[in-house]
């Protein structure tokens, strides 16, 4: 681990990064370093919580006690580091993260229905097959067949309508057609989407929260049903993003220079010397 106390700030950011090898460390950046000098608070070996706990109680506890506010992902485990290492710090989850949550679920519905149709596909074809027949399928006004259509839909069901292509208009009207559930699914993830944009405090977000909860039970969709269960886990630290509206993107901009980092000196080796020129360069 590599330790820079001067670097503690009010404002934190917590994450995981893979070094080499796929083997993950544990980083803690200043907000106000904007990843350069400074910006480097702790790395540490692993994402063993106990140990990122006790490298963090290396810094004075009058310190630490002024850190006010750390963004982290949807992570029990840098919960309870921060939970531990800072007790005045007001914990934020990533809104990205917990749209990318409900993303899933929308996307987990569409690789269903997508089997789904494969299957049937591939039956025809081999029914025609045994007829001795050319397989035919059906293709709609736009040229798409069924498994093209859910196949090329992945794109637009991440974006807002008003940012579909007429293409994708196009398409989506026609997969809204075929595939209500899917339509459905998509109207509940964009009011998740807008709930972060048009809501100003916290008492209005938990309140309207609490009305897309009830749209979710009475849509009646399993993978949303999961999705908004782990929301309601996290609701107190993601309610807390209408404090200040931060976001955990300034510990992904880091990991990201790191990875840059690695990429030019072409891989890492000597891990003990790539974290010796990382706090040399960030610490």
């Amino acid at each position: 681990w590599i330790l820079f106390e001067k670097n503690i700030g009010e404002k934190l950011s917590i994450d995981e990064v893979a070094v080499t090898n796929g083997e993950l460390y544990t980083i803690v950046t200043n907000k106000a370093g904007r990843g350069g000098k400074g910006s480097l608070v702790t790395i540490v070996e692993g994402v063993k919580t106990k140990t990122t706990i006790e490298v963090l109680a290396k810094i004075p506890m009058e310190q630490r006690l002024a850190v006010k506010e750390v963004t982290l992902d949807m992570s029990n485990a840098m919960d309870a580091i921060i939970r531990a290492s800072f007790p005045k710090a007001d914990i934020v989850t990533d809104r990205f993260h917990a749209q990318q949550l409900i993303s899933e679920a929308l996307q987990e519905i569409r690789g269903s229905l997508r089997r789904t149709v494969l299957k049937e596909e591939t039956e025809a074809i081999l029914a025609a097959k045994k007829k001795k027949e050319i397989y035919q399928p059906t293709t709609y006004e736009n040229g798409d067949t069924k498994k093209q259509l859910l196949t090329r839909s992945f794109h637009l069901l991440f974006k807002s309508s008003s940012k579909w292509t007429e293409k994708q208009k196009q398409r989506a009207t026609i997969l809204f057609r075929e595939f209500g559930e899917l339509d459905e699914a998509y109207k509940l993830s964009m009011m998740f989407r807008s709930w972060y944009e048009h809501n100003t405090n916290k008492d209005q977000a938990q309140q309207n929260l609490q009305s897309w909860y009830e749209k979710v039970e009475e849509k009646n969709i399993a993978s949303f049903i999961v999705a908004a269960r782990s929301i309601q886990a996290h609701e107190d630290t993601i309610l807390n993003y209408f404090n200040h509206r931060s976001t955990n993107a300034s510990a992904e901009s880091f990991n990201a220079k790191l990875k840059g980092f690695r990429g030019l000196v072409r891989g890492v080796r000597d891990v003990k010397f790539f974290l010796f020129r990382v706090g040399r360069l960030c610490g």
